[in-house]
């Protein structure tokens, strides 16, 4: 007997009425008639209706479909062997987009307020949200965390730019002051050490002196920032953490 339009419909998940419309076109015409001259589908019908459909999802017309299913020259494994090629092709740039749209999320929620060409520029070969996932995972529920945020937010190529080279300043002077052969817990190094600590507190987040040495700590902790500072000079990060150090204890003095 086959099947009715209405468990068609339901199976391939149209509608009747564009059942109907395919049947008007010639598209898909079913195989047989009820004898109350209902149509009828039979297994043929269902192949041609899933190809029909694989082309509509890959964005062909309707007349382009009906030229490709009806070419006698072509073979019915052949056209399914192209439509998963076509399918594989779209899904791979659909993930590529899902991944980009993910990135764009992540920044936003960072709160970075910058083109992906003024992000190169400023940050160079760092990604400032590599690891966003992380420091909300840690510091997410924090006070500080919600104040980098909104100040992050707020600020312009031309602020971070500021910022950046604010800091690489403070770092080539620590570096200096190692070369000098200075103790870490000498008073330039502290004076620095409290710059260091003011950057902090202008630009990200309120920095108490316990903050600032707990920072100090993961600098040296955390091969990440080990790695980022002593990029600058080798054994940069464990001289800030002691500067650091010295002075949250002059500043407690």
């Amino acid at each position: 007997m086959g099947y009715s339009v209405g468990q068609v419909a339901g199976f391939a998940g149209v509608t009747v009425r564009t059942l109907h419309h395919y049947d008007e076109i010639g598209l898909l015409s079913p195989s047989g008639r009820s004898h109350a001259g209902h149509r009828r589908y039979d297994d043929a019908d269902l192949d041609r209706l899933q190809r029909i459909l694989f082309h509509r999802e890959l964005g062909f017309p309707l007349d382009e479909v009906a030229v490709l299913l009806d070419d006698p020259e072509t073979d019915a494994r052949e056209h399914l062997r192209r439509q998963h090629a076509l399918l594989s092709d779209r899904i791979a740039r659909l993930q590529r987009m899902a991944e980009a749209v993910e990135r764009a999320m992540e920044a936003k929620k960072m709160g970075i307020n910058l083109t992906p060409e003024e992000k190169f520029e400023v940050f160079g070969d760092h990604d400032p949200e590599r690891y966003a996932e992380e420091v909300e995972r840690r510091w997410g529920a924090t006070d500080a965390y919600a104040q980098s945020r909104r100040r992050a937010a707020s600020m312009t190529k031309e602020d971070w730019e500021r910022a950046r080279d604010l800091a690489d300043d403070i770092n080539r002077r620590l570096a200096g002051l190692m070369e000098a052969g200075a103790a870490a817990g000498s008073e330039p190094a502290m004076d620095l050490a409290e710059e260091h600590r003011g950057w902090i507190d202008g630009h990200a987040y309120s920095c108490s002196y316990a903050m600032h040495t707990c920072l100090g700590e993961m600098y040296a902790a955390d091969e990440r920032f080990t790695a980022h500072y002593d990029a600058v000079r080798p054994g940069l990060a464990v001289f800030l953490r002691d500067a650091i150090t010295a002075n949250a204890a002059r500043a407690a003095a």
